[in-house]
């Protein structure tokens, strides 16, 4: 796995910000593998949610970011893999926390809710905040069934 590597994917709601994110990763020195979508036509997030999920799962990058309209939809399908810790923020703090409290491996932003600055802000925090362990390991460890 490589460290600076990263999964991202996202349907046509999350598309327009997806290329701004891609830069910015880039430029931050990250290795970034796009599961799609490829443009604003209409399909449906499961079919990027579940190949983001496997590339973490196969050790291929140890984070992702998914976009979809709300967030929701795309999170929630990501969260159907055992080892998949995807977290819906809509801030900067909660991307903080997500990683800080969640050890969250998926980022999911909802486009339709967030600017474009916004998104990109909360890639940063996200990529930028570690997991704090502690109190918080012991509850992360409670969460596979």
């Amino acid at each position: 796995m490589k460290e600076k590597s990263i999964v991202i994917g996202g349907d046509h709601a999350g598309f327009t910000y997806k290329a701004s994110i891609i830069k910015m990763l880039e430029e931050m020195g990250y290795t970034v593998k796009d599961v799609g979508t490829h443009s604003t036509d209409s399909v449906d997030y499961p079919d990027f949610a579940h190949p983001l999920a496997k590339w973490i799962e196969e050790g291929k990058a140890p984070l992702g970011i998914t976009l979809c309209g709300s967030g929701n939809g795309i999170a929630i399908a990501a969260n159907k893999h055992a080892d998949i810790r995807a977290a819906l923020c809509w801030t900067e703090e909660l991307a903080a926390l997500a990683r800080q409290h969640n050890n969250a491996n998926v980022l999911s932003i909802p486009a339709r809710f967030v600017t474009k600055q916004l998104a990109l802000r909360m890639v940063k925090t996200f990529l930028d905040t570690d997991f704090e362990g502690g109190r918080h390991a012991r509850r992360v460890d409670k969460i596979p069934l």
